[in-house]
């Protein structure tokens, strides 16, 4: 069963009146940054919000533009390539969560949190599972960072053309896995999620 957004919004009241949602898109691609937004949505209901994931690209890139125009704060943050190589993927999203949730600008009653535990946060905070699903303002929160991420993959895509970021993503697709193997990698691969397919001292 589908839930709505009134739902999500609902679901967010129970703690407290100012809630700011964290999450972040791009942790599985092979290339490219990991994008993380916090965002502490306004008191009126953007129609449609949903976990970005559900959204089609069109969509997403509508509410965007509702969301950071409408939303009480927000931030985004950008964790490279090379940073996600030396200290993670996990890790690195941890870096990106507790800078977006601590540089928010307003203090909320609450941050929801999409799945990771053990962020060093300076407000009260909870993990919740699929709280893009479950959540209102981590809804927001995914359709910021996806949209973020997405514009910076399409950039990318314009400088390394044969590799086609734009369609998908720098995500592992059987195109894009053929084209690193052809080409090898280039400045933004995760030499950390590609050494099961290539081997640059080879």
């Amino acid at each position: 069963m589908k839930i709505t957004t009134q739902e999500l919004y609902d679901f967010d009241r129970q703690y407290g009146n100012i809630v700011a949602g964290v999450d972040e898109a791009g942790r599985g691609p092979l290339a490219g940054p990991v994008a993380v937004a916090c965002c502490i949505p306004g008191k009126d209901i953007i129609d449609g919000v949903n976990d970005s994931k559900k959204l089609s690209e069109k969509k997403r890139e509508e509410l965007y533009e509702k969301i950071i125009n409408t939303c009480l704060s927000y931030r985004v943050e950008i964790i490279d390539e090379k940073t996600i190589d030396r200290v993670n993927i996990l890790n690195a999203i941890k870096i990106g969560m507790e800078n977006a949730a601590n540089l928010i600008g307003i203090t909320p009653d609450i941050v929801l949190i999409d799945a990771v535990k053990g962020l060093d946060l300076k407000y009260n905070s909870c993990s919740i599972i699929k709280a893009d699903a479950k959540s209102y303002a981590v809804a927001c929160a995914s359709i910021l960072a996806k949209v973020t991420r997405d514009r910076i993959m399409r950039k990318y895509d314009e400088i390394y053309p044969q590799y086609g970021f734009i369609k998908h993503k720098g995500y592992g697709t059987a195109a894009h896995i053929a084209a690193i193997k052809k080409y090898g990698p280039c400045e933004i691969h995760r030499r950390t999620f590609i050494g099961n397919f290539f081997n640059e001292q080879t």
